[in-house]
């Protein structure tokens, strides 16, 4: 069995060789890991240091300009080869030592679609905004879907290959999240959580969402209830 790590990239060069080297540290036992990098047309060096670090497991694909975390997610998905996937930042928000954790619902047949809440485990406090439109957007999610998902923004999304292969992608920028969770829970797959760490940036370390990027996400919710 294989883990297809699709990691978008934008002006990360700070954190690029630190992901790489925590990701590939990871022990799975008998789970492989590929890594499937994406450059979003980074302008601070980034590319650089993704294309030396490529190899038998790491691809790296580049975009000539940035288009956004959707358009490089998007074409991550085009190149694994994995039976399971997981959407890996390039920031170190997100630890990977968590996806023994969110590997177990699915290795057990409880799940096909696993996301790490950053809600229920072990965190650095995010600023009080950023907490109470995550939340707000969780509750958007619970009413519009019928469902009961505590962290729908989440970067930690798993999936099995077979419940993405009908869905397409639209969504260029931050907007992905909910676009992909909406289409999960049209098709009818139930979202399991597990409890991650999470040490979230300030805006000086790099940061990039902003509310605006919030309230695409309440778009795309609304608008995804009703089209394909």
């Amino acid at each position: 069995m294989k883990l297809s790590v699709v990691m978008p990239v934008y002006n990360e060069r700070n954190t690029i060789k630190e992901i790489l080297r925590r990701v590939r540290s990871v022990d799975l036992g008998e789970i492989s890991i590929e890594i499937v990098a994406v450059d979003d047309g980074s302008d601070d060096g980034s590319v650089d240091i993704l294309k030396m670090e490529a190899d038998s497991t790491t691809k790296v694909i580049c975009h000539d300009r940035n288009i956004g975390k959707g358009a490089a997610i998007r074409s991550g998905l085009e190149q694994v080869t994995g039976d399971l996937i997981i959407i890996q930042d390039a920031d170190l928000e997100y630890d990977p030592d968590d996806y023994r954790d969110m590997l177990a619902p699915v290795l057990k047949k409880k799940a096909e679609v696993v996301y790490g809440s950053r809600f229920t485990g072990e965190r650095r406090n995010m600023l009080f905004w950023h907490m109470l439109g995550n939340k707000f957007l969780s509750l958007v999610t619970d009413v519009l879907y019928n469902t009961t998902i505590s962290d729908m923004e989440t970067c930690y999304k798993l999936f099995t290959k077979e419940t993405l292969e009908d869905i397409s992608i639209r969504s260029n920028g931050f907007d992905v999240e909910p676009e992909i969770t909406a289409k999960l829970l049209k098709k009818g797959i139930r979202i399991y959580e597990v409890p991650i760490s999470y040490a979230g940036r300030e805006y000086y370390e790099g940061k990039k969402i902003t509310w605006k990027d919030g309230v695409l996400a309440l778009w795309a919710l609304l608008k995804y209830r009703f089209v394909n």
